[in-house]
């Protein structure tokens, strides 16, 4: 994993070789993005499978594979792709019972390695049914990192911007700071500098002086969770945006992919929001920046009603949040 923590200053690669190291890495952000975590969980448990290889009781086996499941599943209580990718794993680690152990671990090494491949190829559907919705010369806000980080590569938010570019049209970016954990300031300025795309950086609090001004066009942000009518899980301050961009009557996309859409969970209301450290919010790069002893609430995500959502893009196509409490495609 690149080490996201450090970067940009630092572009530094770890290594994790079992469960327990990846399952810490997911939980103290050295990745992060909803689709990635996903696809690490997955990884995760494929090296969990190659820790049991030797245990050929299957009973002990599924007992200590469903130890690393749950492991896994308490990192990070918000976003669905990682719940999603490790009830994948389980289904295909339960079709394989009747095999050996070694023989099980190869096959959900291949399972992991087909989420990764699966995801840069839903990436690049939303990017391809996402930029028909920009317009050259648009100026786009975005929040947090959706882009090629946070996901197995090109993006979700950041993949229409680059499709977009890709296809010749000239789109600049603003990007949101996102305090605490500054993912726009250190991860999505990074990407987009990397790639040529011109990305101004701006405090969290200045997008609305800027769309009062006329200067954004679009609002594009990624999601952890999507409720099955519409309401969105992103990172805290994008309910913010959406307010904001209601009232400029500015367009605000959520870009994501199906496995995003918690069908299960009927409005936002049932989104569980995880808190994070206070430290987090005292603290930059260990730096004290609060009074001692200060109360702190430091949610990581909030909650985008789906009446402030234009649209939802998808792998499967654009989708509208519907008049029935269900998500209508294009």
């Amino acid at each position: 994993m690149i080490d996201q923590r450090v970067l940009p200053r630092i572009e530094r690669h770890l290594d994790f070789s079992n469960c327990e190291e990846v399952a810490f890495a997911i939980e103290r952000m050295v990745i992060r993005g909803a689709p990635a975590i996903g696809i690490a969980a997955a990884m995760g448990l494929a090296l969990g499978a190659r820790e049991l290889e030797k245990v050929e009781d299957t009973k002990a086996w599924r007992k200590e594979f469903e130890e690393f499941c749950e492991r896994l599943l308490r990192t990070r209580p918000t976003a669905v792709n990682l719940p999603w990718a490790i009830e994948r794993m389980r289904r295909v680690a339960d079709e394989h019972l009747n095999e050996s152990a070694r023989e099980r671990a190869r096959v959900l090494e291949d399972e992991a390695g087909k989420i990764l491949i699966e995801d840069i190829a839903i990436n690049r559907e939303i990017g391809k049914n996402g930029s028909r919705l920009l317009q050259d010369g648009d100026t786009v806000l975005t929040h947090c990192n959706a882009g090629a980080l946070a996901t197995g590569g090109y993006g979700t938010a950041l993949g229409v911007i680059r499709a977009a570019v890709e296809q010749g049209n000239g789109i600049r970016v603003y990007a949101d700071e996102t305090r605490p954990f500054l993912q726009g300031a250190r991860l999505t300025a990074w990407e987009l500098m990397q790639d040529n795309i011109p990305v101004t950086l701006i405090c969290d609090d200045m997008a609305g002086s800027l769309m009062r001004q006329g200067r954004i066009q679009k609002v594009i942000v990624g999601a952890d969770r999507i409720a099955k009518n519409g309401d969105t899980a992103n990172k805290i301050g994008t309910y913010t945006l959406a307010v904001l961009a209601a009232e400029h009557g500015i367009p605000f996309y959520v870009a994501a992919p199906i496995n995003t859409i918690d069908l299960e969970c009927e409005t936002g209301d049932a989104i569980p929001i995880e808190e994070r450290n206070r430290n987090e919010l005292t603290h930059i790069f260990n730096q004290p920046i609060a009074p001692d002893g200060v109360n702190v609430w430091n949610p990581a995500f909030d909650v985008t009603p789906a009446r402030l959502i234009t649209a939802i893009i998808t792998e499967k196509g654009v989708a509208r949040p519907g008049k029935k409490d269900d998500l209508i495609f294009e």
